[in-house]
Order: structure tokens, then C-alpha cells, then sequence
């Protein structure tokens, strides 16, 4: 797993040499302090933070658990957290002035700011790369197995149906019954033999393996440039990031706090992401789930930016969308990119999508 590795003594000096300058210096998960303020803007009195309960979003489920964003962001801003169960619905959420940022999929990501001409939402950081594999019945051996058979993905439009449907169109099999459901009925129906098939991200996915006897047939890592692709991505509101980014910045170097824990500790890190999920679902994971799950993501703050065009275009390709969202101007990764200076980490790029 790709994770920003830290030294709790290299942090320290460049803590003390930029956090007047760039206001974003990076907690330790055992040492942390209220952060720094930042050029513009002031403190949000509230921060209403979205995610779902997946371990592709571990990186906020780590940092609900072990209190990094309640920490970062000081006493005086309050922490709302809103679980969500599939993109589409946290989109609206955003959209609507509900949500003020979002732990969500490259895929509704895109279509948050596509939906709002470019006005209303802004890219800000990766979160996790991989986690998503298609998995079977053992009888099913080849794409075309499937002719005829019922697969399932979270939601229409979320990020792992636009890769579904992408991936038929790209086999070329026109005879699948694509049936979008809440992960945990998928689950059931895969048990029942009601579904071939289900293209899900993690823990899903490692749970029909150990636990329904699933396969896997495409594990999403092989149809993407060294094996990586944006799962989860993290947006905000652009007037929430203009009017507060110091408050942006604390959220994010939480982010960096979890990816510290799962380089450092894994297994305090999948504990934690564990404790969430049983106070979200009412159950805890196995641990043979639980660390496949781990196994298949990669928790990095990188967005990928470079993707996103083609994750655009398979919008078209999927027939979600009639023509690829225009992206410039989606992403603004002066936040993030101040929070890894300060932490003494590589910048990372928007490869150009931060101009309009």
C-alpha cells in the first residue's frame, strides 16, 4: 500500500521553519496542535464533512476514529461528520449547500462539477488509489460467461458503475443485466444466487470473496497505468474553500495524520477503520476481510490528476454522460500542496486542470 511515510523529527523542524509562513503544518498522530492560521479567509465555525462507510475512505475513517480532524481543527470549529452510502447522494448534498466537504469517488466527483458549470465544487486532494475488482461466481471463467447474467454495482452513476458499464462496453457484450443495489443486499443476492456478479469496492468485494465464495475476474488495478487509479477523492464547496482555508488545510493535514497511522501502525490503522464500521453498520469486519481490503488500497493524498480526462470520458463510454465533462478549473491543490511543503513531502500535480 502507496502511503505518505513520515519523521516525527523531520516534522518537527519543518513544523517550526514554515508553519508561520505556510500555515499548515502536519500534526504527529501522537503530537498534535491546533493549526496554524493562514492567509485569508477565517476559521469555520463548522465544518460538515462527508464519507462513506468503505475502507476506501479509511483515510476518514481513520481520522474520525483516532479524533485527528477534531483535533486539527481546533475548538473553535465544530466537526459534523454525514455518512453516506453511495456518491450520487453526497453530490446533492454538496450541491445544495448541506455538505461543506466530501471523502467521494472520482466518478461523482466529476459529476459534482460538471453538474454546477465548474462553479460550485473543488478537487482538493486524492485520498486512496485501487480497492474496486469485479468479482464472480466460480462458473464464470471469462467476460463472456456473463452474456445473460445479472452484475451488480452500488449505485447508477457512482464511480464502480461508470467502470462496470465502461468495461462491457469495452468487451463488447451486450447481453448483461446491470442491477445497481446497496452493497449489502448484493452481498445477500450473490449468496442466493440471485447475482453472477458484482463490481464493488472495498470491503465489499473481499467480503463476497471470504465470506459468499466469490472470485475475482477483474481486479480494476490491471486497466489502469501502473496499476493505479483514483478511488476516492476529496472536493469542497469553492465557498467554503475561499471563505475558510485554513480550515481546508486542517481537514487535510487529518488526512495526512491517518495516511501516517497505516504507514507507521497498519494494524491500529485497520483497527480503527474497523471500530468505525461497526458503530456505522453495526458490524465489525473479519480480520482475513479486513486485511484483503487493506491489501487492494493504496492511501495517498495524490488525486491523479493525469486520469481524470479519461475518467470523463468514460462517462461516454459507460453511457452515463452524452459528452465528457469539461475539467478546467476543477482541481485547486494549493491547500494540499502548503500542507506537504510544510510536512516536508513532494508537491503533487494538477497536470493542468487547475486552470480554467
Amino acid at each position: 500500500m502507496r502511503s505518505v511515510r513520515r519523521s516525527t523529527r523531520a516534522l518537527a523542524v519543518a513544523v517550526s521553519l514554515l508553519a508561520v509562513v505556510a500555515g499548515c503544518s502536519r500534526a504527529d498522530s501522537t503530537d498534535s496542535a491546533a493549526p496554524a492560521a493562514t492567509t485569508g479567509g477565517t476559521p469555520a465555525t463548522e465544518v460538515r464533512l462527508g464519507y462513506f462507510p468503505n475502507v476506501t475512505h479509511a483515510s476518514a475513517l481513520i481520522g474520525l476514529d483516532k479524533g485527528y480532524f477534531t483535533r486539527q481543527l481546533g475548538a473553535g470549529t465544530k466537526l459534523t461528520p454525514t455518512k453516506f452510502n453511495a456518491g450520487p447522494d453526497e453530490v446533492s448534498a454538496l450541491l445544495g449547500g448541506s455538505l461543506d466537504i466530501g471523502f467521494i469517488g472520482s466518478g461523482p466527483a466529476i459529476n459534482a462539477f460538471s453538474k454546477s458549470d465548474g462553479e460550485t465544487v473543488r478537487l482538493v486532494s486524492g485520498a486512496t488509489s485501487g480497492g474496486a475488482q469485479l468479482v464472480v461466481k466460480p462458473e464464470i471463467n471469462t467476460p463472456q460467461d456473463l452474456q445473460g447474467k445479472i452484475v451488480a454495482d452500488p449505485q447508477a452513476g457512482n464511480t464502480q458503475d461508470v467502470s462496470l458499464k465502461k468495461w462491457i462496453s469495452d468487451q463488447k457484450l451486450t447481453g448483461v443485466n446491470v442491477q445497481s443495489e446497496d452493497n449489502s443486499v448484493t452481498l445477500d443476492q450473490f449468496r442466493k444466487g440471485a447475482v453472477s456478479g458484482a463490481w464493488l469496492p472495498e470491503p465489499w468485494s473481499s467480503r463476497l470473496v471470504a465470506e459468499a465464495g466469490a472470485k475475482v475476474l477483474v481486479d480494476e488495478k490491471t486497466l489502469w497505468p501502473n496499476g493505479k487509479f483514483p478511488t476516492t477523492v476529496v472536493i469542497v464547496r469553492k465557498d467554503f474553500l475561499t471563505q475558510h482555508p485554513q480550515t481546508v488545510q486542517a481537514v487535510l493535514k487529518s488526512v495526512l495524520d491517518a495516511n501516517n497511522l497505516a504507514a507507521t501502525d497498519a494494524t491500529e490503522a485497520k483497527a480503527a477503520v474497523n471500530r468505525q464500521l461497526k458503530t456505522l453498520t453495526g458490524s465489525a469486519l473479519s480480520q482475513p476481510v479486513l486485511d484483503r481490503a487493506f491489501e487492494n488500497i493504496e492511501l495517498t493524498t495524490d488525486p491523479l490528476a493525469s486520469q481524470f480526462p479519461q475518467l470523463a470520458q468514460d462517462q461516454v463510454t459507460a453511457g452515463i454522460a452524452k459528452s465528457a465533462a469539461k475539467l478546467n478549473g476543477f482541481f485547486d491543490l494549493n491547500s494540499l500542496n502548503a500542507v506537504l511543503t510544510a510536512a516536508g513531502k513532494p508537491t503533487v500535480s494538477a497536470a493542468g486542470l487547475d486552470r480554467k
